[in-house]
């Protein structure tokens, strides 16, 4: 079960990044051309918070069922933290992919409130664009290629 789901979430993050790398140049260009905000935008803006709530879902899931969440147990706090390894896979990766999801969800929320294109286009693009910044800090390149 555990590679099933290792499988899904590797490669949904394939597309989890490629939808907000999307998302975000699209808001930023939209923001500094000083386009209207369309439906299409709106369509972005959802489908890169659904994927990425999906990405959260099926990496708790994960999380809970890796071999490096029993290290917690074997090695303790102490353990998991002098390993680079460990402390990417049960800390630093999960903690940071959380706050992204948060983020686009707080930009998703805020934006929905602004009335004009503008205020629109700003709020996504900062939510969206911190997100992406974060996504890309703590994804795990080694095991990726």
């Amino acid at each position: 079960m555990y590679e099933t789901i290792q499988f899904i979430h590797s490669y949904w993050a394939y597309l989890v990044l490629i939808v907000l790398i999307v998302a975000s140049v699209n808001v930023i260009v939209g923001y500094t051309t000083n386009k209207e905000y369309a439906a299409t935008n709106f369509r972005i803006a959802l489908f890169t918070l659904i994927v990425s709530h999906l990405q959260l879902l099926i990496g708790l899931v994960l999380y809970f069922t890796t071999p490096y969440f029993k290290m917690w147990g074997e090695v303790g706090m102490g353990g998991v933290m002098k390993d680079s390894v460990l402390r990417l896979y049960n800390v630093e990766h999960p903690l940071i992919m959380i706050l992204a999801v948060v983020l686009i969800t707080m930009g998703y929320s805020k934006h929905k409130k602004k009335l004009t294109s503008k205020p629109k286009f700003k709020i996504l693009a900062i939510f969206y664009t911190l997100a992406l910044i974060l996504v890309l800090s703590r994804i795990p390149w080694s095991a990726w290629f």
